[in-house]
């Protein structure tokens, strides 16, 4: 049996009594902090938020002790740019104690009692609302934007560029390649 938890903006696979170090918790050392759960996993899987609901997992916080320093170094050449810096992250030593997902049968019931009728409601509510909405959009940001083309870029374009163009050169007539002297002079 193991569970996966979120803390600190990071996931972590735990089982019963696993000690590892989280990102800094706000509790004393001796406390138990309760931890949120993504994933369950023992005969069945529950990561549905109704099953996860009733899945507990507990853990002991054994101490706060401070990451390896790491350097962090900023550098530029040829400017004479150079900081040098260091960082040394606050973290949580933990004990998980107890994994429990309580109300097994019941909350299956529940959850597909509760969860039959809203999700057919839902479904066919949420069909209806995106196609309306839907071809709206799309169609009104097609029609605007080639009148925005349309009405900006050729009308300045067309009226600076192909008249100077057409006076310098004749429309109909290609040029005349020179040809060489054969003599080499």
């Amino acid at each position: 049996m193991y569970a996966i938890v979120k803390t600190g903006g990071k996931q972590y696979r735990v089982e019963r009594g696993q000690r590892l170090l989280v990102e800094r918790l706000a509790a004393d050392a001796g406390a138990d902090v309760a931890l949120e759960p993504i994933l369950y996993r023992s005969e069945e899987v529950v990561f549905d938020k109704a099953g996860l609901e009733s899945v507990k997992v507990t853990a002991k916080v054994i101490d706060h002790p401070r990451g390896e320093k790491l350097r962090v170094f900023k550098f530029k050449p040829k400017r004479g740019y150079k900081r040098r810096n260091g960082h040394r992250q606050d973290l949580t030593r933990i004990e998980v104690t107890d994994i429990s997902h309580g109300a097994r049968k019941q909350a299956p019931k529940s959850s597909a009692g509760a969860g039959a009728e809203p999700t057919s409601s839902a479904p066919a509510s949420a069909p209806v609302k995106a196609s309306a909405k839907a071809p709206a959009k799309p169609a009104a940001k097609a029609s605007a934007k080639p009148a925005r083309k349309a009405a900006a870029k050729p009308a300045g374009k067309a009226a600076a560029k192909p008249a100077g163009k057409a006076a310098a050169k004749p429309a109909g007539k290609p040029a005349a390649k020179k040809e060489k002297p054969e003599d080499g002079s």
